[in-house]
């Protein structure tokens, strides 16, 4: 049974996503920016994600039929915001992301709706490396801690508890900790182990020849990146609620296209931009907002938190389970 009914959850989400942008803010003193629900094709701009999936996209009637996309992420252009903006080392910006990923899986943590808080700070050249990238790391989960000892506050039926220390476990590591599980099977042992943990090094192959899993090669750094996990004892699993990352320079970029057999978008602007040092350093990443209230809230389906389209027989099976889908 859910511990809040609807209207509570409605109330609930409200709190934690008001008070989660406090502390972030207190914790990292990013400011807050608007930001595109769409960006032209062809520009580079759009975040590729595992580079297989289809963006939404439509064309603009009154401007010459310009075809324009649905953001998947906002990786990038938080990047050319920054330039922009007039953001300075040290400096950072956090917006609203919503997004439409239509070949996304849905299951009770994925949906093809998304909603996250995406993040971007200007930082120095001598900054990037793994112990700034930690630091930041834990400033995260200390707001996402401080939000749920909030929200217990006010909502007493809330009784879940997480771990602010930090558990940094590289992909290798957990790879030769646990050999014969999938990648998720081994998120899921290193999360019920340690509580609180940021798997990092995501995107280039593994001892085994294979990523554990997939990463565009033009935003992360793959040797300074990783996913922020938690236990969630009530889907007695793992739960990624931030994938983050220093992002990639000229050199990390050039590198990362040519292991993925993606030359061809050098020639992007945005990329063009990068290899030719325009565009600030900055590290960045994507915060799941209904990701986060659901684990906060303890709820068991991402549709308890979100409004989204689910197959007709998820609905039935929730409905049997007492699960409230919204």
């Amino acid at each position: 049974m859910p511990k809040l009914n609807l209207r509570e959850t409605e109330r609930a989400i409200k709190f934690v996503k008001d008070a989660f942008q406090r502390h972030l803010k207190m914790k990292l003193g990013f400011e807050r920016v608007s930001a595109p629900m769409f960006v032209k094709a062809g520009t580079g701009i759009n975040d590729d994600l595992n580079g297989v999936e289809r963006p939404v996209s439509f064309d603009v009637s009154k401007q010459g039929g310009t075809q324009v996309e649905i953001v998947q992420s906002l990786a990038k252009w938080k990047r050319l915001a920054l330039k922009r903006y007039g953001y300075r080392s040290g400096e950072g910006i956090y917006t609203d992301m919503n997004a439409i990923r239509r070949d996304d899986i849905c299951d009770n943590q994925h949906s093809i709706y998304v909603d996250q808080w995406d993040w971007e700070m200007v930082i120095g050249r001598e900054q990037r490396n793994v112990d700034f990238l930690k630091m930041v790391v834990r400033r995260i989960v200390a707001a996402i801690v401080d939000t749920l000892e909030d929200a217990r506050k006010v909502f007493p039926a809330i009784d879940l508890r997480l771990k602010r220390d930090v558990a940094f476990v590289t992909s290798q590591e957990a790879l030769d900790a646990y050999p014969a599980l999938t990648p998720h099977e081994r998120e899921r042992e290193l999360t019920k182990r340690y509580g609180t943990v940021f798997l990092m090094n995501i995107g280039g192959p593994l001892s085994d020849g294979k990523p554990h899993d997939g990463r565009a090669p033009d935003y992360d750094d793959w040797q300074l990146n990783g996913d922020i996990l938690f236990y969630d004892e009530v889907l007695d699993d793992s739960i990624e609620i931030s994938s983050m990352g220093i992002r990639v320079d000229a050199e990390s970029l050039a590198r990362q296209l040519k292991a993925a057999g993606a030359d061809d978008r050098m020639k992007y602007e945005y990329h063009r931009a990068i290899l030719n040092d325009e565009l600030p350093l900055t590290i960045g990443g994507g915060i799941g907002q209904s990701r986060l209230c659901m684990l906060l809230l303890e709820k068991a389906h991402i549709g308890e938190v979100q409004v989204s389209l689910w197959p007709d027989e998820m609905r039935l099976e929730c409905d049997k389970a007492m699960i409230h889908l919204l």
